[in-house]
């Protein structure tokens, strides 16, 4: 059995046990049995952490000296780089990720995100000239300062938790603020590395730190209700979300929210590729746990039997492919836990209620081993009004929706609560077309990347508000201030 580094917590540049000394056992989605253990944060860590990020806010050069910032990221990537190896060991058996997954979206793209944060970052305006305007018989010039917003709180989930870590703590980094990063319980090890290289890079007492603990909510809603943390960055479920909103008015906290999705991926008739545009829409990566997966599959009346023939092949191509932590090639693993299986399996069960018809899957898999498996599986002759249209499932689960024409399927895509992401394959005009009027944060046209880290991704409705990524995931981490002054005066320095 595979034993990860027990997780601890990181509070004022210490890397330390809970101050309770209580502890709780970090599950393996692959076995169900514990890898290792991580401290069990108390109400009094927390409250030392936000003390810790407050005080290097407030009175040290971080949010100012940029270059101290800049070279301090640069050392902490080299550190991440340097235990490459460990953090696909910690997404495999903390985050349930296969082999084939840990080199794409836990690991790879992760890294290649901070990259491209270090990239763009000289893309940011710090400064800049508004230029002069004559108000009451004078004329005065105008700047706009970009600063820091100050104590961050990044609430992170458990799907692809070190692309999410490095998407809030670097951009927020980069931007001067300091930051208190709270992990899901399910995969504190993925969050505690960021303390343990922090002090490594030899970062100033404060400016980082890593609390977690048991209990999934203690943490985040004491960031959430103190008032010396100024913005909660938050990636999860559309429920949270509206909470994290309704308690954080008391103290009008800035938020950013990311949250869950029920993407649509719309293939046309005259698609040149149109068998593998059916085919590569398997919900199979991961296990379907993505919050920009795209879900519901819409294809055209006129060639439904035919996807549904194609979806069969390609399903009984990927066949009994998946699941095996030793496989190299294989893409999709477990789900996170068992309650995340069964919530999963009830939805399959209700998909049966509601009169879909399921056309591969729908079973949990306990012959895999001891872990939380459960099948790939296809829902056919799904209507848009189903629940299993509608919900995030946050699995393995594909709806096959059938449109009469563009219209129609615009309007399928569009009657969702969700705005975060989707794609369209076929002419390109088309295609371009149906993508600008599609209300979602991003768009796949004829399989273009629409999601990297040199480019803004959030979403809109009950996806969240927002951006992250690019330019515009370190901007949200400031705030604008002008200065104005009677032209003839000195330029304030």
């Amino acid at each position: 059995m595979t034993t990860l580094p027990d997780a601890k917590l990181f509070i004022d540049g210490k890397l330390r046990d809970s101050s309770g000394g209580a502890t709780f056992d970090v599950i393996s989605p692959w076995t169900g049995e514990p890898v290792c253990k991580a401290a069990d944060a108390t109400a009094a860590d927390v409250n030392e952490a936000i003390a810790a990020a407050r005080r290097a806010f407030d009175t040290t050069d971080w949010s100012t000296n940029v270059e101290k910032r800049v070279a301090l990221l640069k050392r902490y990537r080299e550190l991440f780089e340097k235990n490459r190896a460990r953090l696909g060991e910690l997404a495999i058996h903390e985050a349930g990720a296969a082999q084939g997954a840990v080199n794409r979206a836990h690991v790879d793209m992760a890294l290649d995100g901070w990259d491209d944060y270090m990239a763009v970052f000289d893309k940011v305006e710090w400064e800049k000239d508004y230029g002069e305007k004559e108000t009451f018989g004078r004329m005065h010039k105008r700047i706009g300062l970009r600063e820091a917003v100050g104590v961050v709180g990044a609430i992170t989930p458990w799907n692809v938790p070190l692309y999410v870590n490095i998407g809030k703590v670097v951009a927020a980094l980069l931007a001067g603020c300091t930051v208190i990063l709270k992990p899901a319980p399910d995969t504190p090890g993925l969050g505690a590395i960021f303390g343990e290289l922090a002090q490594e890079a030899g970062f100033p007492e404060g400016v980082i730190n890593v609390v977690f603990g048991a209990d999934p909510a203690l943490a985040g809603e004491m960031l959430v209700t103190d008032p010396r943390v100024d913005l909660i960055s938050f990636t999860g479920s559309t429920g949270v979300g509206k909470r994290i909103m309704e308690q954080g008015a008391a103290t009008l906290k800035r938020v950013f929210l990311e949250l869950g999705g029920k993407s649509a991926k719309i293939v046309l008739d005259d698609s040149p590729n149109f068998a593998m545009d059916v085919a590569t829409a398997m919900l199979v990566f991961h296990a379907g746990q993505g919050c920009a997966v795209q879900s519901r599959l819409l294809v055209p009346k006129s060639r439904y039997e035919e996807a549904k023939a194609i979806l069969q092949g390609a399903y009984g191509k990927f066949g009994d492919n998946w699941g095996d932590v030793d496989n190299p090639g294989h893409i999709m693993g477990p789900v996170i836990s068992r309650r995340q299986m069964e919530r999963v399996k009830s939805y399959i069960d209700l998909g049966k209620e509601e009169g879909a018809t399921l056309l591969v899957g729908g079973n949990i898999r306990p012959d895999k081993g001891g872990g939380y498996f459960i099948e790939p599986t296809c829902f056919v002759d799904v209507t848009n009004d189903m629940r299993i249209a509608q919900e995030e499932i946050f699995g393995p689960v594909l709806v096959v929706i059938p449109y009469e024409d563009d219209e129609d399927a615009i309007r399928i895509a569009n009657e969702s609560s969700y705005g975060l992401s989707g794609g369209v394959s076929g002419s390109h005009d088309r295609a371009i077309n149906i993508a600008r009027r599609v209300r979602t944060g991003s768009m796949s046209v004829n399989d273009g990347m629409c999601i990297s880290g040199d480019i803004p991704f959030g979403g809109c409705k009950a996806s969240g508000m927002g951006r992250e990524w690019g330019v515009e995931g370190i901007e949200e981490y400031t705030d604008v201030k002008i200065l104005a002054w009677p032209v003839g005066q000195a330029q304030p320095a």
